[in-house]
């Protein structure tokens, strides 16, 4: 996978081969089921079967059908049909889950909850529990990557548009929503080569540390998990039981924290508006392009076309700093899940203590979950600080513990009150200064919203340098 925008792409050599290899797994490719060797035949490119021509024509009619149509179903930023059936193809055949696995997986994570209750009093989030197969994690998750992706894609195409100069905008008329359908369909096709890619890989519905699936729901990925155990030296039990108290204590989070999840969105929404694109080198990049040229001549298309890639969206300080509010907010929710997870399971399961740290390496070294979505929205959501994260919230809890445990946790689960209580990273480099801060502080600091605003807007100000002392 690669590490550009949403919306943008280009080819290592391995999204090549996974398409391939949809492609031939199902019996479709490209677009929707449109599969252009139809053209070349089946042996050398003697010719096509006049047979295929028809299916042909009907798959390709599909493609294109109601682009840029109000309440089509590929109408919007993303064409999210193009992107589930893609994503469909990639998966391959999957078989449903038995209902052994659909028992084990509600087992574990019953008895993960029973120990989490020792260690934090934020109550279960969950209603349901599932064993999920590739294919329902897709169709579960979706809805959230539309929250996700449609700011994004919706800024790109907006940002684009308005870079055009006039005499362009003039020249293009109609066909602005024609190039609009167009880049739904772009969008959807990378959309749903990158959830195929994802949905073989994730172990849960928090893996990425973002609640995509519905409220309450808990789900564990069985085949994805086995292929996580292989090469590990634990118990399947043990792997299986540790990662349903992760998810557990995701929900946990999530469902107590009222605000959480649309701080979540949110902060991918800050991150879309900042979007820009240079878009001066638009006129020298047409200059001298003979459209017949671009008709007869695939190469030129093509080297226009690579040429075009350099329109990328440039890094704002307003996304810089959405993006740090994320990664911050990310390392948070999974230094504090890790950190319950440890307090319940240490003691009652021996391999807990090098399951965390493999967790840590396979987010620290971007596995297929944190890869896929920095190709998918352009955020790369490896959260660099989840180790001192943990270390703030277990020497928080043990500072206050010193009369109880019960009472460490309760403070520390206090933090998650307001968005305003967080640490943030210097905190996470100082962790001293925010400890003494709660402790001999409390929250009081924090009860005035006026007064906390004004100190956030004088030390951005300090922090831009434009102070006038």
């Amino acid at each position: 996978m690669t590490d550009l925008p949403f919306g943008f792409s280009s080819s290592d050599g391995r999204d090549d081969d996974d398409k391939e290899r949809a492609r031939r797994e199902s019996g479709a490719g490209g677009f929707g089921g449109f599969d252009p060797s139809m053209f070349g035949g089946a042996a050398g490119g003697a010719g096509f079967d006049p047979s295929q021509l028809g299916q042909m024509f009907t798959q390709l009619g599909q493609m294109f059908s109601g682009i840029g149509a109000p309440g089509a179903a590929g109408s919007g930023p993303v064409n999210y049909d193009l992107a589930a059936r893609l994503a469909r193809q990639q998966m391959g055949d999957f078989r449903p889950m038995l209902e052994s696995e659909e028992r084990a997986v509600a087992d574990a994570v019953r008895l993960a909850e029973l120990w989490l209750d020792e260690q934090t009093a934020l109550p279960s989030g969950i209603t349901v529990t599932h064993a999920w197969t590739p294919v329902d994690w897709l169709e579960q998750t979706l809805p959230t990557w539309r929250l996700l992706c449609d700011p994004i894609a919706t800024s790109l195409e907006t940002t684009w548009q308005d870079g055009l100069p006039e005499e362009a905008k003039a020249m293009a008329g109609q066909m602005l929503s024609m190039m609009s359908g167009l880049g739904g369909m772009m969008f959807g096709s990378q959309l749903g080569q990158g959830l195929g890619h994802l949905s073989t890989g994730v172990l849960t519905s928090t893996d990425i540390g973002l609640p995509l699936a519905p409220a309450g729901t808990a789900a564990l990925l069985p085949e994805a998990i086995a292929k996580f155990a292989e090469g590990l030296d634990v118990p399947g039990q043990e792997i299986v039981v540790f990662l349903a108290a992760r998810e557990a204590a995701h929900q946990r989070l999530f469902a107590g924290v009222g605000w959480l999840r649309q701080r979540l969105l949110s902060s991918v929404e800050d991150y879309a508006r900042g979007i820009r694109l240079d878009m001066s080198g638009l006129e020298q990049l047409g200059a001298g392009v003979d459209p017949q040229e671009l008709l007869s001549n695939p190469a030129k298309m093509e080297e226009l076309m690579s040429q075009a890639a350099a329109f990328e969206p440039a890094l704002s300080p307003e996304q810089q700093a959405a993006l740090n509010r994320l990664e911050t907010l990310l390392a948070l929710i999974e230094g504090w899940v890790e950190n319950v997870v440890t307090a319940a399971l240490g003691d009652r399961i021996p391999s807990t203590a090098a399951l965390t740290e493999t967790m840590r390496r396979r987010r620290a070294t971007g596995g297929p979950a944190e890869q896929t979505f920095a190709t998918l929205i352009g955020l790369d959501l490896r959260p660099r600080k989840v180790r001192e994260a943990g270390e703030l919230w277990r020497r928080l809890a043990q500072a206050v513990g010193e009369s109880g445990a019960a009472a460490g946790n309760d403070v520390r689960d206090g933090v998650w009150a307001h968005p305003d209580l967080l640490p943030d990273s210097t905190d996470l480099d100082e962790p001293a200064a925010f400890i003494d801060r709660v402790i001999g502080g409390g929250t009081g600091a924090f009860d005035d919203p006026i007064a906390e605003l004004e100190r956030t807007i004088e030390e951005e100000r300090k922090a831009r340098g434009d102070d006038d002392a």
